[in-house]
């Protein structure tokens, strides 16, 4: 009988931690305000490039339709595949456009092959631009962030920071989906993937898809600027649900490893 209140001291000692309580909206607010102030130019930029190529590729499929600017370039050659290139790259590497409108007229004008090479070159082109100069805004502001949060860093490590082959893998299959160019352009600047996986991953992930626009693009008789495939905008859905799936396994193992090690150095 004697034992029984140290018992119950010994069990009380030994009772788990309480969970910490969620945060309120309030709470949540003021931290979400406070990264996004921490982020420096970065944060506008990821609202601007998370927005406006939307709006921009909206613009841009109006003006295409009343003007004559697919034909024009189809009637001028090298010069017009020159213009062409440099377009792609000023609307894509500036968030202004989507990658499928230009892709879209590099095939009306020039057809598969050439209209291939062309656009390829100009989504490539695009995404160093934008790397170039997201990586110069963005600093070492993202890292410097995520680097304080252990969840954070552990999901950044397994994705990108573990091997050249791996950080490679994540690029082409993050390209290979159906993923909002500008906002990737952004998230692999501010990480600091090394531009040479960076570029390689670009390439061939974003190659299917730009090519299969330019195809589209080739079989129209007459300018369409909204001309779609179905199985395109199915096989875009599917591929990127594929990729998530596989993204958020990594994400999730990385941080159930950071949570369980917290578990353990707990007294």
């Amino acid at each position: 009988m004697e034992n029984e209140p140290q018992a119950a001291v010994g069990a009380e000692c030994e009772s788990p931690t309480p969970a910490q309580a969620p945060m309120t909206a309030t709470e949540a607010w003021a931290k979400g305000k406070e990264i996004f102030l921490r982020l420096g130019p970065a944060g506008p930029m990821a609202l601007i490039a998370a927005s406006l190529p939307a709006i921009g590729t909206a613009i841009l499929l109006v003006l295409l339709k009343k003007t004559e600017i697919a034909p024009w370039l189809q009637s001028h050659g090298a010069a017009g595949m020159a213009l062409y290139i440099a377009g792609y790259v000023v609307l894509a590497g500036l968030a202004l456009c989507n990658t499928y409108a230009p892709s879209l007229v590099g095939g009306f004008a020039f057809g598969v092959m050439k209209g291939g090479v062309g656009a390829v070159a100009g989504v490539s082109l695009a995404a160093l631009a934008a790397y170039v100069g997201m990586r110069r805004i963005s600093g070492d502001r993202v890292t410097t962030l995520v680097a304080e949060q252990p969840k954070w860093k552990a999901v950044m490590d397994a994705l990108i920071g573990r091997s050249w082959a791996r950080t490679l893998a994540v690029v082409t299959l993050v390209r290979f989906s159906s993923s909002p160019f500008a906002v990737t352009n952004l998230v692999f600047a501010a990480t600091r993937v090394h531009p040479v996986i960076y570029i390689i991953g670009t390439v061939v992930g974003i190659a299917p898809r730009t090519l299969a626009a330019v195809a589209i693009g080739a079989s129209l008789s007459q300018w369409d600027p909204n001309a779609r495939s179905k199985w395109l905008i199915v096989a875009g859905i599917v591929v990127t649900l594929i990729v998530l799936g596989i993204l958020g396994n990594i994400a999730n193992q990385a941080v159930q490893k950071v949570t369980q090690n917290q578990t353990r150095k707990q007294p």
